[in-house]
């Protein structure tokens, strides 16, 4: 499971970094992120992890 998890963030990872060259930006913004997981993931689960994930960053940046 944790050469799972490893492999799918280098993945991601990797495609994120490709889609900001693309545009021409020095960093990764969530939209990269986004992006990179529909890219990776198929159908539902891409929209569930982009889902269950803003919802972490919204709860997270209310509790700071």
């Amino acid at each position: 499971m944790d050469s799972f998890v490893k492999d799918i963030f280098e993945h991601m990872a990797g495609e994120a970094s490709r889609l900001a060259r693309s545009t021409k930006r020095s960093t990764i913004t969530s939209r990269e992120i986004q992006t990179a997981v529909h890219l990776l993931l198929p159908g539902e689960i891409g929209k569930r992890a982009v889902s269950e994930a803003s919802k972490v960053v919204i709860r997270y940046t209310f509790h700071q």
